[in-house]
């Protein structure tokens, strides 16, 4: 691929790499002021990367001395590609002294003569005798990933090593020579790559890809609004990570590359919070575990002003609890930290019809709780909100199962009493300290209730014999959360009795 300033978006790519899936293509990308630049979008399961294209040095070396990581791939023939010197016995680095041409290291681009080997497969090796170190490059697996660092100070002696050897036959490449150890397999070629990067005047300049921005896609977010508003993007988004890096803006002037993008890029968010969300669950019991996880914005008010504003909230659902987090928990000791919780028996969740949205964002939410304002979220996608209706009432059915039975003080009558809904009995009543019951039915038997907003309430029961319609008129102080705690063991209940209640609602 040449490096090419007026190319704008391409098409995604796709290819397998280890049986895991990477996507690349090119789009541009800005600050959301300056004018968008072209850049390559580099995708894999675990991370998000912005990628430019750089022509290589002319100069065997790389352009600074900070540490480096390069993946090279085995050959059948030729193994590493390379050869070592050095070691602590030496009281050097292992040191990179020979890259055999168009083999394994060679064709990284990224390897030098003079490159210090740090680590491998992240093991450190810099203690390392020189037959350990080889040692362990040799059983390092097909694709070896080494951490290097470039010493110029060794590069003219190894320069000089390099042309004397080449001048030999290639005796030391069974590996076993002590000053200078191939990693390679017995092959007939015995050049080496020189000293600076091959460049003849009869080839193009060669390029490779650079990193510029690299998003973690754990519990990362995706989003096409302008950050705290409800003003949609034109054909753009912007990923942010976790560790607080984001993307820019990545814009894309074909929708149909868009969508496929923001497709790909949720799915692997999604797929590593669920991993997560799993991992979690293994320290927590059946009736406290977590249903769901991920980021929502939450409408928040502003005062003197006409308009609202979004923050990014890490909603989830775990046991009977809503929890509402600034920043996601990174370890199960953070679940016990959590500031703003809510009891999801005690809580109504409304999906929020497009018709009744307050501003121009989709996808909308309302939870509310007796006593408390409520909360009004908007999330990305029809397919998340569906993902926590969904979970919402799983979580619902294991609280109310987990608590069994919830009494409220009301009066019936003029007399004070208890009214208990029981995930075994039912509606029950029991005046003053009475351990029978003033009057019970089933779940199945109300068919239907009304209030006046403020105490009183009315319920309607279907009596089993006589199919007549009996009302029970009572006061509660507390009557919305009576009624989210009805709706809860309701919602339960129904779903106990049909599962496909819960499943039908999975998109």
């Amino acid at each position: 691929m040449r490096i090419n300033a007026t190319r704008m978006t391409t098409p995604i790519e796709e290819k397998v790499d280890q049986k895991l899936k990477v996507r690349t293509g090119m789009v541009t990308v800005s600050d959301g002021k300056s004018r968008p630049i072209p850049v390559q979008l580099h995708l894999s399961m675990e991370v998000l990367r912005l990628q430019k294209e750089e022509l290589l040095p002319t100069e065997s070396k790389p352009l600074n001395a900070k540490e480096r990581m390069v993946q090279v791939r085995r050959q059948k023939l030729g193994g590493l590609g390379l050869s070592i010197k050095g070691g602590a016995e030496h009281k050097l680095p292992i040191l990179i002294s020979r890259i055999y041409k168009s083999q394994a290291a060679d064709q990284t681009g990224e390897l030098f003569v003079g490159d210090a080997i740090i680590k491998v497969n992240g093991e450190y090796i810099t203690a390392c005798p020189h037959d350990d170190a080889v040692n362990i490059l040799r059983n390092a697996g097909d694709l070896v990933v080494l951490t290097v660092k470039h010493y110029k100070a060794a590069t003219p002696f190894l320069q000089k090593q390099e042309d004397k050897d080449s001048q030999q036959t290639d005796s030391n490449s069974d590996e076993r020579g002590a000053s200078d150890e191939s990693l390679r397999l017995t092959t007939n070629s015995t050049s080496s790559r020189p000293s600076s990067i091959s460049s003849e005047p009869d080839h193009e300049p060669q390029t490779h890809w650079v990193d510029i921005v690299t998003v973690p896609l754990m519990m990362a977010y995706v989003t096409r609004y302008i950050f705290g508003t409800d003003k949609l993007r034109p054909n753009a988004f912007e990923v942010r990570g976790l560790n607080g890096i984001s993307t820019g803006i990545i814009h894309c002037d074909d929708s149909a590359i868009l969508s496929q993008w923001l497709k790909y890029i949720t799915d692997n968010i999604i797929g590593l919070t669920n991993l997560q969300m799993k991992l979690y669950n293994r320290n927590f019991s059946v009736s406290d575990r977590i249903e769901y996880m991920g980021w929502v914005n939450e409408c928040v008010l502003n005062n003197n002003q006409p308009w609202q504003s979004y923050k990014p909230r890490f909603f989830a659902l775990k046991g009977t609890d809503l929890m509402l987090f600034d920043l996601p928990p990174l370890n199960v000791m953070d679940w016990s930290k959590c500031s703003l919780i809510f009891k999801v028996y005690q809580t109504m969740f409304r999906v929020v019809k497009d018709s009744e949205n307050v501003d121009e964002r989709q996808h909308c939410f309302l939870v509310q709780t007796s006593g408390q304002d409520s909360h009004y979220f908007s999330v990305e996608t029809r397919q998340e909100l569906l993902r926590i209706e969904n979970a919402w009432h799983c979580s619902v059915c294991t609280a109310v199962m987990k608590l069994g039975n919830k009494t409220f003080t009301v009066s019936s009558n003029g007399k004070t009493a208890g009214l208990t809904l029981d995930w075994n009995i039912g509606f029950s009543l029991h005046e003053g300290d009475s351990k029978t019951p003033a009057w019970q039915y089933k779940f199945s038997q109300l068919r239907g209730s009304s209030d006046d907003g403020k105490s009183k309430l009315k319920l309607h029961f279907q009596d089993i014999e006589s199919k007549a319609i009996e009302t029970k008129e009572l006061e509660c102080s507390i009557l919305q959360s009576l009624l989210f705690c009805m709706h809860a063991f309701l919602t339960a209940k129904v779903a106990s009795v049909d599962p496909g209640f819960l499943s039908s609602m999975i998109p």
